[in-house]
């Protein structure tokens, strides 16, 4: 029974992914790849996170992938949970470039080992998204 009541909302949550992903569709990919991104992170899954970032990724402008991974590495380790809830979200492809994409939100991190979470902060953050094969790979990302 209790098997049951977590498989349904798996099974309903794969099969919308999945018909949000049509290749003809980029805009349902981008917002794919974006909860993607989000599901990777709090998965803690460091390498699936890092195949979504194009090798010249930048982070404000000064870091880069090694220190993408740093960073999660060390907030993995920490925290037993990790969550990125998503206040508002908002993703546009570039009609004059359709391989760019744009993805701004409002987002609160938060770090857990336990119930109750030690660490809470809010940002607000643009992502850059250049489709690479029919997939969105992150190339740029900033925040505030």
């Amino acid at each position: 029974m209790l098997r049951r009541m977590f498989l349904a909302p798996f099974l309903l949550t794969l099969a919308l992914t999945l018909s949000a992903c049509g290749r003809d569709d980029p805009q349902a990919a981008l917002e794919a790849a974006v909860q993607k991104l989000q599901d990777n992170l709090e998965a803690k899954d460091t390498g699936a996170v890092l195949d979504q970032l194009e090798p010249g990724f930048q982070a404000q402008a000064e870091f880069d992938r090694d220190w993408a991974r740093k960073t999660m590495t060390l907030m993995f380790l920490r925290y037993a949970s990790v969550k990125v809830i998503a206040l508002t979200r908002k993703s546009s492809i570039d009609p004059t470039a359709p391989q760019s994409g744009l993805t701004q939100a409002q987002v609160v991190v938060t770090g857990a080992q336990g119930l109750i979470p030690e660490r809470a902060a809010p940002y607000e953050v643009r992502m850059e998204w250049r489709r690479v094969s029919d997939e969105w790979k992150l190339t740029r990302l900033t925040w505030e």
